[in-house]
């Protein structure tokens, strides 16, 4: 695959891809002026919506890899109807040493990679051979530019969203060392009122990435999420509000998040999954990622289309159960138009793929032709 270039250049660092990317097909896209109706994309309408705007087709590229608004407007003249800018902060937030990403190689025949099996903790074999079909490791922290900067390039991100398109925020709170969890809260309502001044029609709250400490996730309290999504609710008001999760192997505690989110309002949409959680390592067995508390990173790609189709089910069957009127946003090892398909038949109400995208950046044609 060396004659291939993903958008996100993995063999440069975070702030390298922020200031001279997207490359390739998407660099390219980004020549050409014309704007999204050059990709073919809006010649039919909108036929779809997405938490209540109107989209050609209810796909795109999820929070991680559309660093800046140059990323999200390549996505859109690629065809990516839904295009997630990175997720923000209410403060400027530095990135994970480089490298960040590695292909990642499960042991199973088909490249998967199980919630809860021993695999994870025992290690998964991580190195620079990106073979299809993909999975890599998804170490950044998070990083963020302070608002001074995000919010006029959010601005001008959302305005470059061609008819039938739509700028997706992603965002979430801050934990910094003495901060008390009513400040932890307030946090997020201030990043979110944040975000609203940028014009968002709609909006994500990240609540799947370690957020909360090393490898503690927000998403697995769900009484806190509910509590974080009513602060956000009174500084957001009517725009929508989606939330992130990683996968919640309890049924019941999944419910518990749907009970304490959307049935209270605050809450229009999940979506789900961001990454599976592995111990990486070398072909020696030795830490794959340099650094402290890196043993561990989230995978993303193939070996993840499993969990995040099973995620998926058991929020449509909850969504039955409990009568209630939430959209359900699939991600998680996307990479073909049967992937898509897969996902939609599971309950997902729009699909959105990273890794595949960024290994086929003709992913958004592809799905749309085979309709």
């Amino acid at each position: 695959m060396s004659d291939f270039e993903p958008f996100y250049d993995v063999s440069r660092s975070y702030e390298d891809n922020y200031e001279q990317g997207p490359f390739g097909a998407f660099a390219e896209a980004l020549k050409d002026g014309n704007g999204a109706d050059a990709a073919g994309t809006t010649s039919e309408g909108a036929s779809a919506s997405f938490l209540g705007q109107p989209v050609n087709l209810p796909f795109g590229i999820p929070a991680g890899p559309l660093l800046n608004s140059r990323f999200t407007t390549a996505a859109f003249h690629m065809g990516f109807d839904l295009a997630t800018y990175k997720t923000v902060r209410s403060r400027a937030w530095g990135c994970n040493p480089f490298p960040n990403v590695l292909a990642v190689h499960p042991k199973s025949a088909d490249g998967s990679l199980t919630p809860g099996s021993a695999e994870l903790d025992e290690g998964v074999l991580a190195d620079t051979n990106y073979e299809q079909p993909i999975s890599i490791s998804n170490s950044f922290g998070v990083p963020s530019q302070s608002p001074d900067v995000w919010q006029p390039d959010m601005r001008a991100a959302i305005e470059a969203a061609g008819p039938g398109q739509v700028l997706v925020p992603s965002f979430q709170g801050s934990r910094v060392e003495g901060m008390s969890e009513e400040e932890y809260i307030a946090d997020h309502a201030t990043t979110a009122r944040l975000v609203k001044e940028t014009g968002a029609k709609l909006m994500v709250m990240n609540t799947s990435c370690p957020n909360e400490g090393h490898n503690r996730l927000l998403c697995h309290n769900p009484l806190l999420v509910g509590r974080i999504t009513e602060a956000v609710k009174q500084e957001i008001g009517d725009i929508p509000l989606m939330v992130k999760l990683a996968y919640i192997p309890s049924d019941g505690d999944l419910e518990l998040m749907v009970r304490s989110t959307v049935g209270h309002g605050t809450v229009q949409g999940f979506s789900t999954i961001n990454t599976i959680s592995a111990k990486l390592v070398d072909a020696n067995g030795n830490q794959a990622l340099p650094g402290a508390g890196r043993d561990r990173s989230g995978v993303c790609g193939n070996a993840i289309r499993g969990a995040g189709l099973d995620m998926v089910a058991r929020l449509a069957a909850i969504r039955e159960k409990l009568g209630l009127d939430f959209k359900i946003n699939g991600v998680g090892g996307v990479v073909s138009p049967a992937d898509y398909q897969a996902y939609r038949n599971a309950g997902a109400d729009s699909v959105m793929s990273a890794t595949g995208a960024m290994w086929d950046a003709e992913l958004a044609h592809k799905i749309k032709a085979s309709r």
